[in-house]
């Protein structure tokens, strides 16, 4: 595939992702190459790409004669996530502090405020993950920034799928406190408030 080509599909995989995520695809539901390709008006081989990079992230599996399909919501998988993210997130946010400019915190900053000022679960959810990144921009290591992403989205999808209407607008202290101790330049306690916030994943 052309440079052209691949970015093509990748730009499908974000919007289809997007779409996973927010409930308009659901579990089990079948993704047809065709359909897909004709409202998105690209070519099937491109759709296909961008379904295989799904597949690669875990928001799509192909089943014998059935094709591409989301994935199912595994509760052994949702733990994972959380097990691995209250690994990974507070490590990438203590390498990250040090090295976030004025710029990057400005932005943090910003989502944050954008986070609290949510007004449907989706939204919350978006600002949410930027913030989770946004925090992390710093730390310097491509491939865990990466891993995080992927474990972020998938996150959210599964909060999308489980937790909406129990979801009520609030501020978040801990986003407030993590923002804080960033400002302050304080590893440690940036880390160990991260750590705090990740115990309390629905």
């Amino acid at each position: 595939m052309s440079e052209q080509q691949i970015k093509k599909s990748e730009d499908i995989a974000h919007k289809l992702s997007s779409r996973i995520v927010r409930g308009e695809f659901q579990p089990g539901e079948k993704l047809r190459q065709d359909l897909i390709a004709r409202e998105l008006g690209v070519s099937q081989v491109t759709v296909r790409e961008a379904l295989l990079n799904l597949a690669a992230q875990g928001l799509v599996i192909g089943l014998p004669r059935r094709g591409m399909c989301v994935a199912p919501m595994d509760q052994n998988a949702i733990q994972e996530l959380r097990v691995m993210r209250r690994a990974l997130e507070p490590v990438a946010l203590q390498h990250s502090v040090l090295n976030l400019t004025s710029e990057q915190i400005a932005h943090i900053e910003k989502v944050h405020k954008e986070c609290d000022a949510a007004e449907t679960s989706e939204d919350w959810e978006e600002a949410n993950q930027r913030f989770h990144l946004a925090v992390i921009a710093g730390c310097n290591m491509p491939r865990l920034i990466a891993e995080i992403r992927n474990l972020q989205l998938l996150y959210a999808w599964h909060f999308n799928n489980r937790h909406t209407t129990k979801w009520r607008k609030r501020k978040d202290p801990d986003h407030a406190a993590i923002l804080a101790a960033i400002k302050d330049r304080d590893t440690a306690r940036a880390h160990s408030v991260m750590e705090r916030h990740l115990t309390r994943l629905p």
